[in-house]
This record gives structure tokens, C-alpha cells and sequence, in this order.
């Protein structure tokens, strides 16, 4: 599953988490009212694999669990909602997590880090840094939910179905996420800014 773990069971042994991810595809599951086969179709896995999961006795690639969250309709970082207990409800500066997900291209010069202990709650809470020039048009993003932005420092041009509203130190913003939005820093520094998206996307 790569070095993207997420959740409490990042902190687990493999088997044990394996385990608690098991247990958390089946209670999902249930919950949907799917049937093994059901999910099976839903995901384009075969019965035996989802079984395999649920049940703790395979270790499933990161494609996988994508397949997975898609069949159950979820966000795939709900499918490591383990153990929730033994979480802090405290991210340290130093223990943010980098986020690739919904768009966000590893290469394109942004920082995003989850402020938020994982996604497994109702909000995803961003701390986002973007350098001058940076621009998302490219892969303008939409999807299900709401966002809220608060610029802390320099310049944000956020696209609302190609409307521009500018964001200076200090201004915030709301908006449904179902209108294709994308930003860009026009500015001559990086731009500090906290996003928060309900429900989680990634």
C-alpha cells in the first residue's frame, strides 16, 4: 500500500492493520446493505478478493482500495477509520501528512498538508502553500460538497465557473463544491492559505 498509509493504522504492524481495514470494508459494507457480490460488481474485484479483504488475508494494492472506496461510494481514506481511540486529536507541525489526492498533481509546485488527523471525519482541512505563477486551470475540480478558504498570506485568484474572485491576506471564501473551480497565485510570493472541503475528497 505504498508509504501513504493512512489513519491509525499507519502505526500498526502490516497484519494487524490489514486486520483492521478488513473489519472496516466489511462494516461499510453492511452499512451500504451491499452483498459481497454486490461490492464485487460495484468495484470490478472478484468476490474471493473482497472476501480475502474483509477478512484480513490479503494485502490489497493502493489500486485496489481505490476500487474498493469507489464501489462502496466512499472516500477511500474512510477504509482506514481504525482505531480511532488511540488517535491524538493533536497534528503536530512537524506530523502533517502530504496530500496528492483529488487533482492535486505531486509535481505541480503546491504544498498541501491534512490538518486534520485523517479523513475519516465529516471535514478535510487543508494547509496550502502555492508558489507565484501557480495555476490549477488546467484541471479545474469539481465534485459533491461545500469549501471554505481563508487566505493567511499573499495573493489567491479563486475560479468559480471561470468567474475570478481575489483573495488577499486575511479574505475568505465559500462556495458549493459542484461549481468547477480551480485558483492561481498572480502574486510575486507564496501564498499561505487553509482550505477545508465537506465532505472529504480525497
Amino acid at each position: 500500500m505504498g508509504d501513504r498509509e493512512t489513519g491509525a493504522g499507519a502505526d500498526l504492524p502490516v497484519a494487524a492493520m490489514l486486520g483492521e481495514v478488513g473489519n472496516q470494508v466489511r462494516s461499510l459494507r453492511k452499512e451500504a446493505g451491499l452483498t459481497l457480490e454486490r461490492l464485487s460488481e460495484l468495484s470490478g474485484l472478484s468476490t474471493g478478493i473482497v472476501s480475502q479483504i474483509e477478512r484480513g488475508l490479503a494485502n490489497p494494492s493502493f489500486g485496489t482500495l481505490v476500487q474498493l472506496a469507489h464501489g462502496l461510494g466512499i472516500p477511500i481514506g474512510r477504509l482506514f477509520q481504525v482505531s480511532d481511540r488511540r488517535r491524538s486529536p493533536v497534528v503536530r507541525r512537524s506530523e502533517r501528512r502530504r496530500l496528492d489526492g483529488h487533482g492535486i498533481a505531486s509535481d505541480d509546485g503546491g504544498t498541501f498538508e491534512l490538518l486534520t488527523p485523517d479523513l475519516n471525519g465529516a471535514l478535510e482541512a487543508t494547509w496550502v502553500e502555492t508558489p507565484p505563477g501557480y495555476d490549477s486551470s488546467a484541471n479545474p475540480y469539481r465534485h459533491q460538497g461545500e469549501e471554505f478558504g481563508l487566505v493567511l498570506s499573499g495573493r489567491k485568484d479563486v475560479y468559480l465557473d471561470g468567474q475570478k474572485h481575489e483573495l488577499g491576506p486575511g479574505d475568505s471564501i465559500r462556495y458549493p463544491s459542484t461549481t468547477p473551480h480551480w485558483y492561481a497565485n498572480p502574486g510575486d510570493e507564496i501564498c499561505t492559505a487553509i482550505w477545508v472541503i465537506t465532505p472529504p475528497t480525497w
